[in-house]
C-alpha cells in the first residue's frame, strides 16, 4: 500500500489516502494477523476524493497504471494472499466501471487479467508506521521500490 498511496497522491481531486486493510473476516487486524494468518483481507487504500475535480474512473486508471494485473500471487516482490491485487466496489455503477475497465484492458494485452473485484465492507486504517510511509522514510523506501524492480516491471506493462 505504500506506493499506492504515493500514486493516488499525485492525482488532482483526491483528499486523502490512508493505508490499511479491507475484505477480510477478522475485526481490527494488525499487519502481522493480515500477513502472517488467515485474516481474509489484503493491504487496501482508502481514497477520499472531490468528485468536482476527479471521477471514480481516474482513481481506475491510476489503479491500473500502478499494478501488475497478471501477477496472482501477488505485486512486484511482495507475494501472499495479503498483497493480491484487489478493487473494492461500493455500488453498481462502481462495479459496472471497474468491469468495463476490466474489459478493456484484458482485450488490450490479450492475456487473463487476476485482480480481484470484491464488495466493499470494512476499512481498517494500518498501523502508525505504515502511513505516508514514502514521505517519512524515503530513502528506505526509494530502495525497496528499486530492489522490487517496481518501475521496470509497470513499464514493461504500461508503455
Amino acid at each position: 500500500f505504500w506506493c499506492m498511496k504515493e500514486s493516488f497522491d499525485q492525482v488532482e481531486g483526491v483528499i486523502s489516502v490512508v493505508s490499511g486493510y479491507s475484505g477480510g473476516h477478522l475485526k481490527n487486524p494488525t499487519y502481522e494477523d493480515v500477513v502472517y494468518t488467515d485474516s481474509g483481507h489484503v493491504e487496501a487504500v482508502e481514497i477520499i476524493y472531490n468528485s468536482k475535480v476527479t471521477t471514480y474512473k481516474k482513481l481506475l486508471d491510476t489503479y491500473w497504471q500502478n499494478i501488475d494485473p497478471f501477477d496472482s500471487e501477488g505485486q512486484f516482490c511482495d507475494k501472499g494472499k495479503s498483497y493480491r491485487s484487489v478493487i473494492f466496489f461500493e455500488n453498481k455503477t462502481q462495479k459496472n466501471l471497474i468491469d468495463a475497465s476490466y474489459e478493456k484492458y484484458e482485450k488490450k494485452f490479450s492475456k487473463k487479467i487476476v485482480t480481484l473485484i470484491w464488495k466493499f465492507d470494512k476499512f481498517y486504517p494500518a498501523e502508525k508506521f505504515h502511513q505516508d510511509y514514502y514521505e517519512k522514510n524515503f530513502i528506505r523506501y526509494l530502495m525497496y521500490k528499486k530492489g522490487c524492480q517496481r518501475e521496470e516491471t509497470l513499464n514493461k506493462i504500461w508503455n
